[in-house]
């Protein structure tokens, strides 16, 4: 039944979500500002007059929440609000980019360019959501608005995604864990970055995102009692001491307490800081330091605090501008608080990040580049330089969204940020291009360290150099920066392509030696005979003596001698053959897309899915391959190959066995593995492949290969083997 749509009623709440528009915006608004908006409005209502959401709502609701997410969440003005109520314009309707240009100026243009994904056919093996990412930087690079109103967009798309197909859901969520909700974490937007990642968890693991809210939902009036109690003598405390203060208690966010658990192996109950208290300074910047230790010494007069647990981004800000006094102590209750302390001012550049950054510009205090423009200056360089794929590209810009940093010293004191895991290699090139090819080593804090030795926060770095000194393959395992590795790859291309030529020269002149023309079809001959399937391949290993140019004999140029072929690339894959002998795998099992014809397709070795959980498939050029939806590379193939996605559910099984792994870890006693072993096989009549135990001080671990039907069998399994004496813990892993 479709629903009569009254069109009355549709403009009233066009209107309405329009006033709430203008109305939060207000406060910002120059001269002729309001006139502007309207002009956007009607310009936008009118082109996406006869559009539809696939929820059924008329289209142009879209760009006005987009705009109300820039001007209340993230605090842009008028050039971004008008920028985000055209949007999608260019993309979806017949407007052009000129005539954006001639009707709201050059600003506005370049930013809805900047948002307006790249049209055409895309060659196989590229990614159309690569290229579109990578035009999104570059205007990000000129203006970075850009971005905030693509993560304005990326977040209304993610609030409204339950109108969606599911294949869409995923590809939509994976992308945005993969790249938005770390870019909103780099420009320090916290709340949207939390945001983002709890609907990630929503659409992807929906089981797991329900049963942490309600635990979350459950505990909330314990959680607000035990914050009053907790609050009590620091309030007092604040008070008497004449600070003008907030104190708000939030809680972790799902996504986090989820990854924590993950990461600790710890149930939720277990999370030691599933909630934070923030102290929020109304103090002049100048004072802003000073207070912020007053504070922290008032909180831990009352409470105890863990000295590996202090975090002062205060004194040295976060790359991404964020500044706070973290601390963790010990409640009267025995639980671990987390408090920040900060200054609203502060408090403002977490929330609204870089937006507010400008904000605080005029206020007349000196400010330094903020590390934030560093990072900005990083990226247009990194995309100045990168001459590789858009999808190498992707790659490297994820690594550089990095979270945590390192801050390292030159022997005169000058301080040097990198990425965590960065390594004196990096740091030489950090410093300079060339001192990064020709580096020996370094001697940190006065010892001598080698090219890969890991950085450590606070180590004094001299970077010893020699002339002799020549970039190899092997240095790209030692980098973690963009820049150093753009450069190594750079210099050995350029190594290779010159030593290639002497190749070519030794082969030429051999040749001419034996009497043979340097055709190209006796080039290709000598290719097939020492079995290289490229030619600057062929040259440069004769060049580096790994092919012996005497090995160049006359009867291999013999018309009358057939010439050898060059093997396929392409060798099917055994290992796929392997694993569905081992298992059995028949094509009756899948139901893949909409359609039900049988399809060819392998089970991925990175996850080893199983009937009962849920999976996707994703087409490749040996057919189409199937990976649990929470496979560790389901993210990165969602998010760069949205358009290969196919659905795929299990069907009724036959009596199928799949290989799975269990592993169990608990307190060692005479007769355990007698047990575990007892029931696997008796109670379930599963066959076990392989087990291993390892025992050491009392406590051991297990993994244990078994032949399961499905999930449930599985599931079943794992409840009956926690119930074992002296069992701790029991999960499945990936094998």
């Amino acid at each position: 039944m479709s629903t009569v749509i009254d069109p009355e009623v549709e403009r009233q709440e066009i209107l309405r979500h329009y006033r709430r528009l203008l109305r939060t915006a207000k406060p910002y608004l120059k001269e002729g500002d309001a006139k502007l908006i309207k002009k956007a409005f009607n310009t936008s209502l009118e082109a996406h007059k006869e559009m539809r959401r696939k929820s059924g709502e008329p289209y142009i609701l879209h760009p006005l929440a987009v705009a109300q997410i820039v001007v209340e969440e993230i605090g842009l003005g008028t050039t971004s609000i008008v920028a985000a109520l055209l949007h999608d314009v260019v993309e979806d309707t017949p407007w052009e980019i000129a005539d954006v240009e001639r009707e709201f100026g050059g600003k506005v243009a370049r930013i809805v360019d900047g948002l307006t994904k790249i049209s055409g056919v895309f060659e196989y093996g590229t990614s159309e959501q690569a290229e579109n990412f990578r035009k999104m930087l570059l205007t990000l690079s000129e203006d970075v608005r850009v971005i905030l109103i693509k993560l304005a967009d990326r977040l209304h798309n993610m609030r409204t995604l339950d109108s969606m197909p599911r294949h869409k859901q995923l590809k939509i969520a994976s992308e945005t864990i993969y790249l938005y909700a770390p870019l909103a974490h780099r420009l320090g937007l916290y709340a949207i970055k939390t945001e983002l990642e709890d609907l990630y968890l929503k659409y992807t693991d929906t089981e797991i995102y329900t049963e942490l809210v309600n635990r979350v939902r459950q505990s909330r009036a314990a959680r607000n009692r035990f914050i009053k109690d907790f609050v009590h003598p620091i309030d007092e405390e604040l008070k008497s001491q004449g600070f003008s203060y907030e104190i708000k208690g939030r809680p972790k966010s799902i996504y986090s307490i989820l990854k924590k658990m993950r990461k600790q192996n710890v149930t939720f109950d277990e999370v030691y800081d599933l909630f934070a208290i923030r102290v929020i300074l109304d103090v002049p910047q100048e004072q802003e330091k000073a207070a912020c230790w007053q504070v922290y010494s008032i909180v831990t007069d009352f409470y105890q605090p863990n000295p590996d647990r202090l975090r002062d981004w205060v004194s040295t800000p976060k790359a991404n501008g964020y500044e706070s006094l973290h601390t963790t102590v010990m409640s009267r209750t025995g639980q671990w608080v987390e408090v920040q302390i900060r200054s609203r001012r502060m408090d403002d550049i977490a929330e609204k990040g870089y937006a507010a950054h400008w904000k605080y510009k005029d206020t007349g205090a000196p400010q330094p580049e903020s590390t934030l423009e560093a990072w900005i200056n990083k990226v247009r360089e990194m995309l100045e330089t990168n001459n590789s794929s858009a999808l190498e590209f992707m790659d490297e810009f994820r690594q550089n969204l990095f979270v945590k940093e390192v801050y390292a010293f030159t022997p005169k004191g000058k301080l040097i940020i990198l990425p965590d895991k960065a390594t004196a290699l990096d740091f030489a090139f950090e410093i300079h291009s060339q001192i990064g090819l020709r580096c020996l080593g370094a001697k940190v804090n006065q010892k001598l360290q080698p090219l890969s030795y890991q950085l450590r926060n606070g180590d004094q770095v001299e970077i010893l150099t020699s002339q002799k000194q020549r970039p190899t393959e092997e240095w790209l395992q030692y980098v973690t920066t963009s820049k150093a590795r753009t450069r190594i790859k750079d210099w050995l291309r350029d190594d290779k392509r010159a030593k290639s030529e002497d190749g070519r020269y030794i082969v030429e002149k051999r040749l001419e030696l034996l009497g043979v023309e340097p055709s190209q079809e006796n080039i290709n001959r000598l290719l097939a005979h020492f079995n290289i399937h490229n030619q600057q391949e062929f040259f440069y290993r004769v060049a580096i003596g790994q092919v012996d140019g005497r090995e160049i004999q006359k009867n291999l140029f013999d018309p009358s001698i057939e010439a050898p072929r060059l093997p396929s690339m392409l060798q099917p894959k055994a290992f796929d053959h392997e694993v569905q002998k081992i298992r059995g795998v028949n094509a009756n099992m899948l139901v893949i897309g909409e359609r039900t014809d049988k399809f060819d397709y392998t089970i991925a070795p990175c996850c080893n899915p199983i009937p009962g959980d849920d999976v996707f498939g994703f087409e490749t050029d040996q057919g189409i391959v199937i990976h649990r939806t929470s496979c560790p590379k389901a993210v990165q193939m969602m998010s760069n190959y949205g358009n290969r996605i196919v659905r795929a559910k299990w069907t009724d099984q036959l009596e199928l066995a799949f290989l799975a792994g269990i592993r169990i870890k608990g307190s060692d006693r005479v007769g355990l593995v007698n047990d575990v072993t007892r029931i696997i096989s008796n109670s379930l009549k599963v066959n076990m492949r392989s087990i291993t135990v390892d025992s050491i001080d009392g406590m051991f671990e297990g993994q244990i290969m078994v032949f399961v039907n499905d999930t449930d069998q599985l599931n079943k399994l794992i409840h009956r083997l926690s119930k074992v004496n002296g069992v701790l813990l029991v999960e499945r892993f990936d094998s």
